[in-house]
This record gives C-alpha cells, sequence and structure tokens, in this order.
C-alpha cells in the first residue's frame, strides 16, 4: 500500500494498556523540574501500585520508549520534551517501615530527605547522608547517589527492581555492580523499594548530625536556586568545582543559564533559560575545563528528551 494512502496511526494514549493508575497525554514537565525547564511528556503514566504498573509494562507496545522521572532534581529535560511513556512513582511507592536489626524498609519514590527522617524516627543511625542527597531513593539507586562520604552502596542490603516486560527483579549492590555515582542497572529497570542497613543509634545524636549536613548544604550549595544539584562528576584525583574555577568558569553564562558562583559545579536557571542553554553552558564548561587541565568531565546531571525543532525552544 502506498505510505501516503495508510491509515495515521492512533495518538500513543489510545494505544496503552488499561489501567486503575493516572495516564496523561502532553504532560508538562517544565512545572516539575528543579531547573524548572524543559518540554512535554508524550504521556504520563502514575501507576496506582506495583501490580498495575507490572500489568501496563506486561501490556504496552515494546517499541513504546519508556523514561522513568522522580521528583526531576538531578535531571534535565531538553526543550523539545520526551517521546514515548514517562513513568513516575507515587505514593504507593514511597512507603517505608523499620524492621528488626535496624533495616529500613522504603519505596523508591521516597525522597531521600524522608528516609534520613524515617531511619531518625526508629533510632536507626547510619542513614543520616541521605538528608544532604537530593531528589528520591529510586534515583540514588540508580546512580549510587551519595553525600558527606557515604554512599547508597554502603547500606543497601537488596534492592527491587521491575523490567521493561514486568518481570520482577531482587538484587544485591554486587549484583548491581555499584561505584562512584554508577550502577549496571540494565537501563529499563525501574527500582520500586529497598532495604537498607542501619546501626542502632541516639535520636538525638542522630538529629544532630543531620542538621549539621542540611546547614553545611545549605552554607556550600545554590540550594534556594533553580538547579540540578551536582553538575558533573568528581574526575579521579580531582574535585570538579576546582576543575572549572581554575577555568575560568565561576559565573559563565549562556541567555539565562548561569554557572554558579557560590558553588560552580552547579548549573543554574536565573529565569527564562532554556534547557538548551543549560545544556550548551555545561558542554562550553566541559570544553574550557578540558582545554585548562586535560581533563574531560563527565555528566552527572542525567539528560532526557530531545532538542526542540528549529531553536532552542
Amino acid at each position: 500500500m502506498n505510505a501516503a494512502l495508510r491509515s495515521p496511526q492512533p495518538p500513543l494514549i489510545e494505544r496503552l494498556p488499561e489501567v486503575r493508575g493516572r495516564v496523561t497525554a502532553d504532560a508538562p514537565l517544565d512545572r516539575i523540574t528543579w531547573f524548572r525547564v524543559g518540554g512535554c511528556a508524550e504521556v504520563m503514566f502514575k501507576p496506582a501500585d506495583m501490580e498495575d504498573l507490572a500489568m501496563f509494562l506486561k501490556g504496552l507496545p515494546i517499541d513504546v520508549p519508556v523514561t522513568v522521572m522522580g521528583v526531576g532534581s538531578n535531571l534535565l529535560v531538553r526543550d523539545g520534551g520526551v517521546p514515548g511513556v514517562l513513568i513516575r512513582l507515587g505514593a504507593a511507592f514511597a512507603k517505608m517501615r523499620a524492621l528488626d536489626d535496624y533495616v529500613l524498609e522504603a519505596g523508591a519514590a521516597a525522597l531521600d530527605l524522608t528516609v534520613a527522617k524515617a531511619a531518625h524516627a526508629a533510632s536507626i543511625a547510619g542513614l543520616e547522608f541521605f538528608c544532604g542527597v537530593p531528589g528520591t531513593l529510586g534515583g540514588a539507586l540508580r546512580m549510587n547517589a551519595g553525600a558527606y562520604n557515604s554512599e547508597t552502596k554502603d547500606v543497601l542490603i537488596e534492592a527491587e527492581a521491575i523490567d521493561r516486560r514486568g518481570r520482577i527483579h531482587r538484587v544485591t549492590p554486587c549484583d548491581l555492580g555499584m561505584s562512584y555515582r554508577h550502577s549496571d542497572a540494565p537501563a529499563d529497570w525501574i527500582f520500586t523499594r529497598a532495604w537498607l542497613q542501619g546501626r542502632p543509634g541516639d535520636p538525638q545524636v542522630i538529629g544532630g548530625m543531620m542538621a549539621t549536613i542540611q546547614a553545611q548544604r545549605e552554607e556550600s550549595q545554590p540550594v534556594k536556586t533553580r538547579t540540578g544539584g551536582s553538575t558533573f562528576k568528581n574526575p579521579v584525583g580531582h574535585k570538579a568545582w576546582q576543575l572549572i574555577d581554575a577555568a575560568g568558569c565561576r559565573g559563565l553564562r549562556m541567555g539565562a543559564a548561569q554557572v554558579s558562583e557560590m558553588h560552580c559545579n552547579f548549573l543554574i536557571n536565573t529565569g527564562g533559560a532554556t534547557a538548551a542553554e543549560l545544556e550548551g553552558l555545561g558542554e562550553e564548561v566541559r570544553r574550557r575545563v578540558k582545554e585548562s587541565s586535560g581533563v574531560d568531565l563527565e555528566w552527572e546531571i542525567r539528560r532526557i528528551g530531545v532538542a526542540a525543532k528549529g531553536g532552542a525552544r
């Protein structure tokens, strides 16, 4: 049949499996990312629970791309939006409970700060560092997030994930090959919960440590601006911010995107920036650091979606 005579394919939202959760077409993402930039998700799906998520993935046409998004912290959504289905886990995946032997079971949609608070409430020490990590536990599992000399792999006993075909996996840190800001988890896995090992602690001491971490973070990072957290990973033997500073990039601007003057491993949206400006600024920083020091900076911020057609917006 002549291509011109073929019936047009129906919108993606009409080709999706029946669900109990919420499905939205052309869902704006700039409202929910910390940078406050980016296009729309072709379709956003918020599953009602684990069974709903599994059935959706099993019934989803295999050619439809799937992207997972937490609270949009360590993330840059490009201006052209995200094709396919973008999945956001909700309250059903944010539950937490303290178990025996100072273990905390936590859903992947739980904020890292909330994980630290739940451990504090249960007198579980060792998880305080999570209050200095932006985002959700799912993101922390995916990239082995860490702060203040601790990493997710240090406290992880086991994690649960579901793959593109709806199959559930239970894995250990060794299975995940976790290293600095990295895991070997397959790209199609969606983390759903984890079991974290703490130790007995005094709630007063735990609370004091959390307060210190949060105060240090506010003093040294532009946490009250539109930012996505640390932009680049620390190269072996170096600190990214020092390389960026030495390359003369502190305060560097591209449109309304700027390298933070407070902490130059942070990019900020000063108001009205596009994702293209932020990403372009990041690439210019990488170019200057390479020219200055010979070091290749690697993005820590996850970049998703496609560029806008015909320009930055």
